[in-house]
């Protein structure tokens, strides 16, 4: 299978964080024998933390390597690229690769949740979000969520309040220093806020689109030339996913050491993630309320073929329930 590094990119071991950048590779082979497959996750978030368990539960002989980016999209990009053979990334980023005709197939679920809704303490209530200004990051799940919500609450998020796009790096510190009152944000960003003070104001998860975030992907073309190792590969997600389920606070010490992030916002961020790596129709079908979303906040131009986003064939064959 052949590998390359971004020299843009931070590779990293299993073990501690490296500095970019590493010489670009070509690795042919497969996980039976000896090679190395690439896996593309995001930095620093616990949902996207379970590449780094792979190295425990993929064939002898086979190197994992993590590359890290900054953005699902950018992780999706280097999927279809080739640059990456798999990618631990939000479901949207999928979902636009295939309606815009990328080769980008789900092979596995990986994460549910981390994302929050939070707002200062002076935000009692979501009426209060009135006249307010909202972080939201564009383009992300987060955005459809935080409308959802709003719309629940009988807010018009384009007319009752003001929405502020911002990095989910930056809303912590944006609503710490008075810039925005309120936002919806991935994990890290709830969790810090949360120690600072805010609260939980909004339910992100109460639409159908429920829980559904960060999802394992790869190309048709990586099925069809090297399905051992694809097959490997969801072995190793789903035991690592049973993992973190099992054990939460090695999940919990893998980010910390990893990361140097602080302990106490790893453990509360940790209490509103799910991990699994299902395929269940019901997990399909949030899926597609997600796109049909999507859709109607103009993320996406119209709708991906259901039938060309999921390959369940793998998952499926690890016999894996979580």
């Amino acid at each position: 299978m052949r590998t390359t590094r971004r020299s843009l990119l931070a590779a990293v071991g299993l073990t501690a964080l490296m500095s970019a950048c590493a010489a670009p590779t070509s690795v042919t082979g497969s996980a039976e024998t000896d090679g190395t497959v690439s896996v593309g996750t995001l930095r620093g978030q616990p949902h996207l933390y379970t590449p780094y368990f792979y190295e425990r539960f993929v064939p002898e002989g086979t190197e994992v390597e993590i590359v890290l980016f900054d953005s699902s999209t950018d992780i999706k990009n280097a999927v279809v690229s080739g640059a990456v053979d798999f990618g631990v990334a939000g479901a949207p980023s999928a979902l636009a690769g295939v309606a815009a005709g990328q080769d980008v197939r789900i092979v596995a679920s990986s994460a549910d949740g981390g994302t929050g809704i939070v707002a200062t303490p002076e935000v009692q209530a979501p009426g209060d979000l009135v006249g307010k200004r909202i972080g939201y990051p564009r383009g992300a799940s987060q955005e459809i969520l935080l409308k959802l919500a709003l719309d629940a609450q009988g807010i018009d998020p384009d007319a009752d309040v003001e929405l502020v796009n911002l990095p989910f790096s930056d809303m912590a510190d944006a609503m710490a220093t008075g810039q925005i009152d309120a936002f919806s944000s991935a994990e890290l960003g709830p969790s810090i806020a949360r120690l600072a003070g805010a609260h939980d104001v909004l339910d992100p998860y109460g639409s159908p689109v429920g829980r559904v975030n960060i999802v394992l992907m790869t190309t048709a073309a990586t099925i069809e030339e090297s399905p051992a190792i694809v097959q490997d590969v969801v072995d190793a997600h789903v035991r690592a996913t049973d993992l973190m389920v099992e054990d939460p606070q090695e999940w919990v010490d893998g980010v910390v050491d990893t990361f140097g992030i602080d302990r106490a916002v790893v453990e509360t961020s940790v209490r509103n993630i799910w991990p699994r790596s299902d395929l269940s129709q019901e997990y399909r079908d949030q899926v597609s309320a997600l796109a049909d979303e999507m859709v109607a906040f103009d993320q996406l131009p119209s709708l991906p073929d259901r039938e060309a986003v999921f390959d369940t064939t793998f998952v499926e064959a690890s016999g894996s329930s979580a």
